[in-house]
């Protein structure tokens, strides 16, 4: 299995999905706990299929914010096999 150099260590990318899966859980659950207080909810979603991202919200911030994300990940897709091999 092909490790990726990250701060020093090889890390496998299983190992590397889990923890940025972890980190992602942890910055959710932090942010629940500091906007414990009222306000307004925001929310959204992004689908990758193949390269192809698609973006939902309920705000138009957000969306924009997750189109943009979408499309770096989409050109990371395209970028990756070029630069690994």
């Amino acid at each position: 299995m092909p490790a990726v150099v990250l701060w020093g260590c090889a890390v496998g990318l299983f190992e590397l999905g889990f923890l940025l899966f972890i980190a992602g859980f942890i910055l959710v659950f932090v942010s629940a706990l500091l906007l414990a207080g009222g306000g307004r909810a925001k929310g959204g979603g992004l689908v990758l299929i193949g390269p192809f991202p698609i973006v939902f919200g309920s705000d138009t911030g957000v969306v924009k914010w997750l189109l943009a994300f979408g499309l770096l990940l989409a050109v990371l897709v395209f970028l990756i096999p070029l630069l690994w091999g």
